[in-house]
This record gives C-alpha cells, structure tokens and sequence, in this order.
C-alpha cells in the first residue's frame, strides 16, 4: 500500500531530535504491522494538498496544536479535500485532529471542550465492533493529549468507542463493515516517553501542575497502541482491495 501522511501539525524542536516527527511516529506504528507500507508526506499546514485523492491507496490525518473551526488558509482546503476523498472511496484515518477534522468536514460539528484537557491515558469503552476489528475487547487505553472534542456528528458516522470524558472517541463513516473513514480521540502514535516529555515542557503554560501531575501517574498503564496499529492498517487494507476489486466481499 501506497499510505499518504497528511501533515497538519509538527514537533516542536525540542522534542524532534529524540521522538521524531509525526511521518516517523506513524511509519513506526504501521510498519511493526507492515513494514511494506510505502509511506509519503504532504505539508498540509504550510498550504501543500495532494495532486488528487487518488495519488494514494489511503491518507492519514495528523494531530495539530491547531483547532478546526480556526481561520487558517488550509482549514478549508483539507475539507473539501477530505469530502473529496470519501467521495471517491479513497480511505481516510484521522488522529485527534485529525479525527476532528473529519467530523467538520463531513456535517459535525467541534468546539473546546468545557471538560479541560484530555491527558494522559485514557480508557474507552468499544461500542461497535465491525469485523476488521476482530480480536479486540470490550475496550481500550489511550494516550489522550486534547481540549477540543467532537459534540456534533455527521449523519454518516457511527461510533466505535466512548468514554465518559469524551463520548465520540472513535468513529467509521459510512459502512462500518467497510468504511470510508476511521478515526480515534487519543494517539496510536504516541508513546509513554514522548507524552512525559510533553508534560514537561508545556508546565505550567499549558498545562497545570495537577493536571500534568495526575496524567504523569497514568503513564506507566499499558495501552493499545499496537491494537490501533492493527485496526488502522486492517481498514485501509481492506479499502484498497475494494478500490482494486469493487465486486469483492468484504473480508
């Protein structure tokens, strides 16, 4: 598979040289599954956009310190890319801002959340569950880093995972069975090390000393990383082979 990484958001400098850049945290998570996948990436925030949907088998959509409803010169242009994308049956995987984005760009709605920051690890409680997540439990851990949170859904969304915190953490688009986009609240991508590291570089401008404190005691919790890396290379896999072979069965 041909995976295009659309870059919405950046690490900071002083975690780049020990954690790498999102592109490097995605190609770890997927290439422990894969490691075939054929990765590119495109600079969405500095106002790059793929040729056409169809330049990759499927795209996944970066977090970002950037909120959706922001007035920003790419915000629009990656919906009705998004829009397109779907359109087209091209397969989409959004992380945190990226699984915002697609709500906004597909009839949801986004706003920061009067529940604070997210952070942490975080557990979720599995809603629905279609076949290409077979194997998985009632439920999942996560590392949560996020203040803005999904309060309206699209039409065409059905949730996969909840929590009490946040309610819409994980979604499919149309057919759950075969979706044309995925997407998940907390980070896959993300490991104990980098969310620490984090922490303590953002206290106490962004973050309190409770709040980093409590989220910090969190970090030593397994989680699911590796079940999302799965989860998320099962859909586009999937995807691609119907792209390939439309009257094929669903797997």
């Amino acid at each position: 598979m041909k995976i295009g990484i659309l870059e919405t958001g950046e690490i900071s400098d002083d975690l780049y040289d020990k954690h790498g850049d999102y592109p490097t945290m995605f190609k770890a998570l997927l290439h422990a599954i894969d490691p075939e996948v054929d990765f590119f990436s495109v600079r969405v925030l500095e106002g790059e956009l793929p040729s056409s949907a169809e330049a990759a088998d499927g795209w996944i959509i970066t977090g970002s310190k950037f909120g959706v409803y922001e007035d920003l010169p790419w915000i629009d242009p990656l919906k009705v890319f998004i829009r397109a994308a779907v359109d087209k049956k091209i397969p989409i995987a959004g992380i945190c801002f990226g699984h915002q984005i697609l709500a906004e760009a597909l009839g949801g709605k986004v706003e920061k959340s009067h529940k604070g920051w997210g952070l942490g690890v975080h557990d979720y409680e599995i809603e629905a569950k279609p076949s290409w997540m077979e194997g998985s439990h009632e439920g999942f851990s996560g590392h949560a880093v996020h203040q803005d949170q999904i309060i309206e859904l699209p039409e065409s969304a059905t949730v996969i995972a909840s929590s009490e915190f946040c309610p819409y953490a994980a979604l499919v688009y149309g057919d759950p069975e075969n979706p044309d986009a995925l997407s998940v609240q907390p980070h896959p991508e993300f490991s104990a090390d980098f969310i620490d590291d984090l922490i303590e570089i953002r206290v106490p401008e962004v973050f309190s000393e409770n709040l980093a404190s409590e989220a910090r005691a969190s970090l030593g919790l397994p989680v699911h990383n590796s079940d999302w890396a799965l989860w998320i290379h099962r859909f586009l896999e999937l995807a691609a082979a119907h792209n390939l072979n439309p009257d094929a069965k669903s797997k």
